[in-house]
């Protein structure tokens, strides 16, 4: 055997003879094969090993970690790293505590009752708007898509004019029975729409509480414990301004019956009155001293024919009262339609002062659709079925498409009132009003804003609209005139123009 060293001979002997490398022969002519290299022969090949004998690094036993640990240097490394983590977690969280700080607070939402949150309806003949009560709970679906929040319906009981001895508050006797309006109730609380009675007794007759108003609060009194527990959500009185003058004692009675809750946990009862009276003065002493939750009054009909008008009642009411017990109508059942009282060109203008204004908006039954009164203030509501949309043509499919374009309009605006805060239940802000136009704001928070314009005058008005919430432009959001203004364009509101008898509801955000 040879001797071991750094290098080992391994004999090839086994190899077969005819893959053994083939070199040519030495300088001796030996005929022994070489390698190239010098360091192999044939049958014989020198390859280098490694040695085994070379050491492995296996890591620190246990003992050893043990201790290193415990030398000074990582004892100090250790401490070092531990301050740094928890100082870095302390700043952090103070961070975080300061963004909490310094940013800016959501206020809390005012506290709003069910009437505050949609549009009423007035539907004062139900046999002019759906033939009978059943057939308006099968409109109930419809009414739903407009965002109302509250049908007041009626009256309904049995009253032939002036004739007190046949008043019957407890009986339903026009356009069904009892369990028809029953059926009505339920359907509507299902679609998440209250149902208001109005109860005005003599309402086809000259007094509306007749002469003897004892005798009939006493029927009242307990014709409201009655129609309270059929499930109606409140009541509506006209003339209720004599009763609360001359027996104060009755109507407070009266007040107690359907303002008192029996559960905590039930919604509120509203109570709305119903008076002629026209001027803001007038309307805000009333709505201080008879304790009503709403008050339908006049006050726009008879001032809203110009800027100044229409802003100066607005203020002086939302001055005296929080917005939660103001009311806005136009027409009602004695009144008339909307489209009557302004004319038909300016529905949808009154449709976004009505949706827009701080309060309730309370609408006639077919103001959504444009219905006018002909010889009667009850007029027969129209509505289309998938055949007639289809088929129609000439000027009764224009008088359609008109409706439907307007019950548009009015749906857009409904919707937009009832998911932004803003329009809800925001501040008013006045920015401008002339004898032809007026503007104001709402806003709420740190929610999206919105501007109000309208222009009643006969030519083009020009609006510089300055104020510290203001931007320099604002988005379109709804217009009456799409082809003047179109939604989604953005206007400058130091020279935002108006058409002659345009209205326009512009969104611009939270400014900070």
């Amino acid at each position: 055997m040879g001797t071991e060293v750094d290098m080992k001979d391994v004999e090839l002997n086994e190899v077969e003879q005819e893959k053994q490398p083939m070199t040519a022969g030495d300088a001796a002519g030996n005929g022994d094969a070489t390698s190239p290299t010098g360091t192999e022969t044939n049958g014989i090949v020198k390859v280098k090993i490694a040695d085994d004998t070379e050491p492995k690094f296996t890591g620190l036993s246990k003992e050893e970690l043990l201790k290193v640990a415990g030398t000074p240097g990582w004892v100090r490394t250790r401490w070092a790293l531990l301050i740094l983590f928890w100082l870095g977690w302390l700043g952090m969280l103070a961070g975080a505590v300061g963004i909490i700080i310094q940013a800016p607070r959501c206020k809390t939402l005012p506290e709003m009752n069910w009437w505050n949150q949609g549009p009423l309806y007035e539907i004062g003949d139900v046999a002019a708007f759906s033939e009978n009560l059943d057939g308006l709970k099968q409109k109930i679906d419809t009414l739903a898509q407009l965002k109302v929040k509250g049908l007041v319906v009626g009256p309904i009981h049995k009253a032939p004019a002036d004739n007190e001895m046949e008043l019957d508050l407890d009986t339903v006797s026009v356009a069904g029975d009892l369990t028809q309006f029953k059926a009505l109730i339920d359907v509507a609380h299902k679609k998440g729409i209250n149902v208001v009675l109005d109860l005005t007794p003599n309402y086809l007759g000259a007094n509306r509480w007749f002469d003897n108003m004892m005798t009939v609060a006493e029927k009242m009194k307990v014709a409201l414990i009655r129609w309270q527990q059929q499930g109606v959500d409140g009541f509506k009185f006209s003339g209720f301004e004599r009763v609360a003058d001359v027996k104060p004692e009755t109507w407070e009675e009266i007040r107690g019956i359907i303002q008192g809750q029996n559960a905590t946990d039930e919604p509120r009862r509203v109570l709305i009155g119903v008076t002629e009276k026209s001027t803001a003065a007038e309307v805000s002493s009333l709505l201080n001293s008879s304790g009503v939750d709403l008050l339908l009054s006049g006050v726009l009909r008879a001032n809203s024919k110009t800027g100044p008008q229409v802003s100066s009642a607005v203020q002086k009411l939302y001055a005296d009262h929080n917005q939660t017990k103001l009311a806005w109508n136009m027409g009602d059942r004695e009144q008339g339609h909307l489209a009557s009282l302004v004319g038909s060109s300016l529905v949808k203008f009154n449709q976004m002062l009505l949706l827009t204004l701080p309060g309730t908006p309370v609408f006639n039954y077919g103001d959504e659709i444009g219905l006018e009164d002909k010889d009667t203030k009850f007029p027969q509501m129209i509505w289309y079925s998938p055949e007639e949309e289809e088929n129609l043509n000439g000027t009764a499919k224009d008088e359609m498409d008109a409706h439907i374009a307007l019950r548009k309009f009015f749906k857009s605006l409904s919707e937009l009132r009832a998911k932004e805060r803003s329009l809800l239940h925001g501040e008013y802000v006045p920015l401008h009003s002339n004898d032809t136009a007026l503007a104001y704001l709402r806003s709420w928070d740190q929610s999206e804003r919105y501007l109000v314009a309208f222009n009643w005058g006969p030519d083009k008005a020009t609006l510089k609209l300055e104020h510290a919430q203001l931007p320099a432009q604002a988005k379109v959001a709804v217009s009456t005139d799409p082809e003047g203004l179109k939604p989604g364009d953005l206007v400058d509101l130091q020279s935002l123009e108006l058409g002659p008898g345009q209205a326009a509801l512009l969104q611009f955000p939270y400014l900070g």
